[in-house]
């Protein structure tokens, strides 16, 4: 009887795929206990017929109860704080659709403070807060991004050109208009603002943006359900504070 002998890439194989199938196993049964609600299929929906669903909608400059923050921009908040789009992401901010074409959206200072904009940010500002509203003494920053087209043609008001720093702006002021810039050309993402809250280094400068861990649940500040863990598929708006889906 002959027996068979595994090289080593074959018992590496043997330990590997059975690995892969159960993190996979894992990460399907996590996202369909958490879910998102619906949220990517009402998107869709948004996308393809805005006109259909105007109770979604927020309004750019709308003030939602007694919350700190004005809305930063109109539209469906279609994606929370904390969705998980792939394994290993967790979404640092909202995005809100406006449901328009690109260049059309006004996007506006949800807070006042001062703006800088790096010389690389094609779609970027970001506001800082001296004095965040909800904890005195400590220092924020407000991020909005994707105010650019594909190929990286800046939609932000000429106010704020590439290497501008602590500009003061006012609440309500207009930074720019909705884009669908990913940061890689050719390579759109939808037309909507991407807004973050992030934490401050503790120096006077903002933290990385990309890590959820250094933004904050814009919830209380914009006076929505807008935590993706505690969201159970409320639509977020003002007035009524949330629609069920």
């Amino acid at each position: 009887m002959r027996v068979l002998k595994l090289s080593r890439l074959g018992y590496l194989l043997l330990i590997l795929v059975p690995l892969i199938v159960l993190l996979a196993l894992g990460y399907w049964v996590f996202r369909g206990r958490r879910g998102d609600n619906g949220r990517s299929a009402r998107v869709l929906d948004w996308i393809r017929n805005p006109a259909a669903h105007p109770e979604w909608a927020v309004q750019g400059g709308q003030r939602c109860g007694d919350a700190p923050f004005v809305m930063p921009t109109s539209g469906y908040i279609g994606f929370l704080w904390d969705d998980s789009f792939r394994v290993g992401h967790r979404h640092q901010g909202i995005d809100i659709f406006g449901g328009a074409d690109v260049n059309v959206t006004p996007v506006y200072a949800a807070y006042p403070g001062y703006l800088t904009r790096k010389l690389d940010w094609k779609s970027s500002v970001i506001v800082r807060i001296p004095q965040d509203p909800l904890q005195p003494g400590r220092q924020v920053w407000a991020y909005y991004t994707h105010m650019a087209s594909p190929n990286g043609e800046s939609y932000i008001a000429p106010t704020y050109p590439p290497g501008i720093q602590e500009v003061y702006v006012e609440e309500g002021a207009l930074l720019g208009f909705q884009g669908n810039y990913s940061g890689t050309p050719g390579n759109p993402v939808g037309v909507h603002l991407h807004f973050s809250i992030v934490k401050d280094d503790g120096s006077g400068h903002f933290l990385n943006e990309l890590e959820i861990e250094n933004t904050l649940d814009p919830s209380p500040y914009l006076g929505l359900p807008l935590n993706a863990g505690t969201n159970q598929g409320q639509i977020p708006v003002c007035g009524s504070q949330a629609q069920s889906s």
